[in-house]
């Protein structure tokens, strides 16, 4: 069975998850698999484009960079990004098989989708001096989180897969900083629970964390808003950008701006056209970033949601830049019924209907999840 077909064979979401498993396999594999030095990020959002803004000055700077992200949007080779570019369909199956000799019939198995990419990547890895990890949607029980790491970041901590991770901050700011190992960097929050949280925990392990600015100074202030101007960074990805020049600092590695001359990840607030608009975020910060970003305009809003988000309030953040909302339809389990929304939007005022196309003379928001991004690129948009 080839890698794809191997991997899509394998459930992508657990009612349960065995938060033992992966440890306990890594375990038994540690030996033979070659470990880079691990940047390790965390949060709730801005970790992907924190870590490729940071992947790709390592890289500048010379050195051999891995860059694991997740999810994708269009194809799975986007999660694995090595030197520039994302790994290949060949080195994807050459790692698949390294793999499948590794690991037991049983434990390569039972591994979760995520969990058997997170080792698979870590084979295309092994020739690089750095990796960023992004981690999936956990922290201590993530499977990035088996790994020696040399430093953890800490993006934005917000509420998102409350299932999981807990129904307050506290309980999900301590569930992902608790991935920490030595030392870590925390970017700016929106909730000062996250401050007192990480406190408790580096008085209790013993672990170095600093905040953002104590490694920002007025130079790398200047360097800042010299790559945000001309990368034409939104206020949110100038925030992760300063995220990672933190790293940087932190590593003792000298950057310039040209170091950042290759913009962040592709669905991140990315204009596709001169009225189209899509970003993969699909929670209430993400909501926030973007009416920030997108303040003063009005959008044609397309939009659907899973069941287990907290699309009430996104819709009500988003709705001074709604022109209405046209409903794209995703066939998936996890999709809120189309009923449900109609509803939402009924409650809150908000005109909507079936999405069909788009016409040039108006502005498009594509937002909701990855989904909604890949059925509007792969379906509508040519």
């Amino acid at each position: 069975m080839n890698f794809l077909e191997y991997l899509n064979a394998k459930p992508l979401y657990y009612d349960e998850i065995d938060y033992t498993r992966m440890p306990r396999i890594y375990k038994k594999i540690k030996e033979s698999l070659v470990t880079p030095k691990i940047i390790h990020v965390i949060g709730t959002n801005a970790k992907g484009t924190t870590g490729r803004f940071l992947a790709n000055a390592l890289h500048a700077k010379g050195l051999s960079v891995g860059h694991y992200s997740s999810p994708h949007i269009l194809k799975f080779n986007e999660r694995v990004w090595v030197d520039g570019a994302n790994a290949t369909d060949v080195e994807l199956e050459e790692a698949h098989r390294e793999l499948q000799k590794i690991l037991t019939i049983e434990d390569a198995a039972s591994l979760s989708y995520f969990e058997y990419t997170t080792l698979l990547s870590m084979i295309i890895f092994k020739e690089c001096e750095y990796v960023v990890m992004e981690a999936g949607l956990g922290g201590e029980h993530d499977a990035t989180a088996v790994f020696d790491k040399v430093l953890t970041l800490v993006t934005p901590i917000a509420y998102d897969h409350e299932a999981l991770l807990g129904s307050s901050i506290e309980q999900i700011a301590t569930t992902k900083l608790n991935a920490i190992q030595n030392s870590a960097i925390i970017a700016t929050q929106t909730y000062p629970q996250v401050y007192s949280i990480a406190e408790q925990i580096a008085s209790q392990k013993g672990l170095n964390i600093y905040m953002v600015n104590d490694f920002i100074k007025e130079l790398d202030r200047e360097k800042i808003n010299h790559i945000a101007n001309t990368l034409s960074l939104i206020p949110y990805l100038r925030d992760n950008l300063t995220l990672s020049i933190a790293a940087l600092k932190f590593l003792k590695i000298e950057y310039e701006t040209y170091d950042f001359k290759n913009p962040p990840l592709f669905g991140r607030v990315s204009k596709i056209s001169k009225n189209i608009t899509v970003d993969v975020g699909h929670n209430v910060l993400a909501a926030q970033g973007i009416l920030k970003a997108l303040h003063g305009d009005k959008y044609i809003l397309v939009y659907n949601s899973y069941k287990d988000k907290n699309y009430k309030e996104i819709l009500s953040i988003l709705k001074p830049i709604i022109l209405h909302v046209e409903i794209i339809t995703i066939d998936e389990q996890r999709i809120e019924s189309i009923e449900t929304i109609k509803s939402t939007l009924k409650n809150l005022k908000i005109k909507y209907k079936t999405f069909k196309e788009t016409k040039p003379e108006y502005k498009y928001l594509v937002f909701g999840s990855f989904s909604v991004v890949e059925r509007f690129l792969r379906e509508y948009h040519e």
